[in-house]
């Protein structure tokens, strides 16, 4: 009931950025607003584009249905729509939505007066895809350099991609998406289990719940064991941090793949070898 309280606390008109008091709504717990009806009216059409393009298919197996980018020949003009038209519409409608999304998040922060943390950080995620599906695409001069809508299609452009480059793991900014992927689940890891053992802790003598501990325990915690406590507000500001820069640098790795970056990446290392040092 709190949390009801509080929503009629919020529920006011303004803070769009677009549409005005038309679309100034709600439905149920969700805020709708302008980008909200974007959002909806492209992920559907979108979605019922895959179901039409997999209608003219081979397969409906799900594991098997693929919708390809248009052949090399196109380069970056339209496609037909059973040869890459229908992946570049689907492309677009995604691409509508999901930047729909992140500007319905700037309007509810807008609402409640918080800062644009949210949608900043899943405009991170919006730009990893757009890298995969325009930027690298025109750079290299033809939408089929996209990767296909599908499970094992998808797996086996990532691999084949892969393999392009002899051993895609030699990748500099792979590797750091990958510590920073790793890295992201360690924070939260840590993170997430001294929050539980702080909330949940032992039992007093009689069987009775023992007194959750403040933020000061936590402190204490990490201070005992590696010397130093980053604190509630900078765990969450490190993880952030760490989560960003997964998504962009896994960005970044396939983006040089192609447009920068044309031989195997185990030949990229060969700088190393002949530094001055090894002579």
């Amino acid at each position: 009931m709190a949390l009801l309280s509080f929503e009629r606390k919020y529920r006011v008109r303004g803070g769009t950025l677009i549409g005005g008091d038309l679309f100034d709504f709600w439905v149920g717990p969700f805020y709708v607003g302008f980008f909200g009806v974007v959002t909806l009216i492209a992920a559907t059409l979108g979605t019922l584009l895959i179901f039409y393009a997999a209608s003219q298919g081979p397969t409906w197996n799900p594991l098997l249905i693929s919708i390809a980018p248009p052949d090399l020949k196109y380069g970056l003009a339209l496609a037909p729509l059973k040869e890459g038209g229908f992946w570049q519409i689907i492309t677009m409608c995604a691409l509508t939505s999901f930047v729909s999304w992140a500007l319905r998040e700037v309007e509810i922060c807008r609402k409640l007066g918080i800062g644009y943390h949210v949608p900043v950080a899943f405009g991170f995620a919006i730009f990893a895809y757009f890298s995969l599906v325009v930027i690298r695409p025109i750079l290299l001069g033809a939408w089929h350099f996209g990767f296909p809508y599908g499970i094992f299609s998808h797996l086996d452009w990532v691999s084949n991609t892969g393999y392009q480059y002899l051993h895609f793991h030699y990748n500099p900014a792979h590797m750091l998406a990958v510590s920073f992927f790793f890295t992201t689940t360690l924070a939260l890891a840590l993170h997430g289990s001294l929050i539980l053992s702080a909330s949940n802790p032992p039992k007093n003598d009689d069987g009775t719940p023992g007194l959750v501990k403040t933020p000061e325990y936590e402190d204490t915690f990490f201070r005992d064991l590696i010397g130093y406590s980053i604190g509630t507000l900078g765990v969450h500001r490190l993880g952030l941090l760490l989560a960003l820069n997964a998504g962009f640098w896994s960005a970044i790795c396939i983006l040089i793949s192609g447009p920068l970056w044309t031989k195997g990446w185990p030949e990229w290392w060969t700088w190393w070898l002949n530094l001055p040092i090894w002579k």
